[in-house]
């Protein structure tokens, strides 16, 4: 799917960023921070590098967007993005050669939770804290996972659909499943279906993060199927465009409250799904936060070099960090379902993208 332009936000926004420094000691006493100068070995200063998943979806260009912003809003020094086009072993040589550049932090979301190790062990080998954004690893050290609650988003997604559809086939367009959160989201939709609203029937795609795919198998799918009452798309980044071109293709794009609307869900919270929202195109989304998981990676990392730990706990951002059956601590961040009620909130990072 081409890559939709994405500009810089509202500087409105950098207030709050900037905020957060002033806040930092209530926050580190929140979550039981302790000192551990065994890991303090720069700090706090260095250049950090920072590696992308893709930048072929609106969501991550948003991210990508926040980076410098954030960094500067908490005194980090970033390097210029680096961007692994959604493949695990570039992601790995991209690590690699960010800690060939000597920097002394990483901010990074990786594309396989099992592969990321490699890069992670590196890391830990010269010392340098990294900071998961988006998704956990498996196994690896990282200082915090900056990340919303994923499973969260496959029952919210469930409830919507089971609230609005009353029987019959519904298809959810899944993420990778070699990614934590396609397993998540995956597994919380399809459980939350079966226990709670029998009368629907899922149907499932795997698209693994791909719009072609994601399109080639809805149409496949729709020739088989063409009674679907309802899609969750795990990620509207990727799978809006091809979801709302198959369906209106084979005319079955009704807008919301007409005769035929196939009910949508989407995951992401970009521009042009609020756009969908009040078209009527589709009906909710939710809104995954790009502009805290920049700006919490950049603060988390700083953290690290500074040799701050923490604790399970809530934090003073309306989150709670908790432990992982790893082992790895994840602050887990507010990730509110938006509807035609309040797709206009001016407190959606996706409303203050142009």
């Amino acid at each position: 799917m081409p890559a939709s332009p994405v500009r810089k936000r509202s500087r409105s926004r950098i207030t709050g960023a900037a905020a957060l420094a002033v806040s930092a000691s209530l926050l580190l006493a929140a979550c039981g921070s302790t000192k551990d100068t065994a890991s303090a070995t720069s700090g706090g200063t260095g250049k950090v590098g920072v590696i992308l998943p893709l930048l072929t979806s609106p969501f991550w260009q948003s991210y990508n967007d926040y980076v410098p912003e954030m960094a500067s809003a908490e005194g980090v020094e970033v390097l210029k993005t680096v961007n692994s086009n959604s493949d695990p072993s570039q992601q790995i040589t991209d690590i690699n050669n960010e800690l060939n550049q000597g920097v002394r932090g990483l901010v990074v979301a990786p594309l396989d939770s099992a592969a990321v190790e490699a890069g992670l062990d590196q890391a830990e080998r010269k010392g340098v804290p990294v900071v998961a954004v988006d998704v956990a690893p498996d196994k690896g050290k990282v200082a915090m996972v900056v990340r919303a609650d994923n499973v969260a988003y496959g029952q919210k997604a469930c409830d919507y659909l089971g609230q609005h559809v009353t029987g019959g086939k519904v298809v959810q367009i899944m993420g990778d499943l070699a990614s934590v959160n396609g397993r998540d989201r995956s597994e919380a939709f399809r459980t939350c279906v079966r226990e709670k609203y029998p009368a629907l029937k899922v149907l499932e795609i795997p698209a693994k993060w791909e719009s072609d795919t994601a399109a080639s198998k809805l149409d496949t799918l729709l020739n088989a199927h063409p009674d679907i009452k309802g899609i969750y798309l795990q990620a509207g980044g990727v799978y809006l465009a091809p979801t709302l071109q198959t369906l209106k293709s084979k005319n079955m794009l009704r807008t919301a409250g007409h005769e035929g609307h196939i009910a949508i869900v989407s995951n992401d919270g970009i521009p042009q799904e609020f756009d969908a929202i009040r078209k009527g195109q589709i009906d909710a989304t939710v809104s995954q936060p790009a502009d805290a998981y920049a700006k919490y990676g950049m603060y988390y990392i700083k953290a690290a070099m500074e040799g701050k730990t923490f604790k399970p706990g809530p934090t003073d951002h309306d989150s709670t960090i908790v432990r992982l059956p790893s082992g790895i601590l994840e602050d887990q961040l507010p990730a509110p379902l938006v509807t035609k009620d309040d797709v206009d909130d001016p407190k959606l990072w996706g409303n203050t993208v142009k």
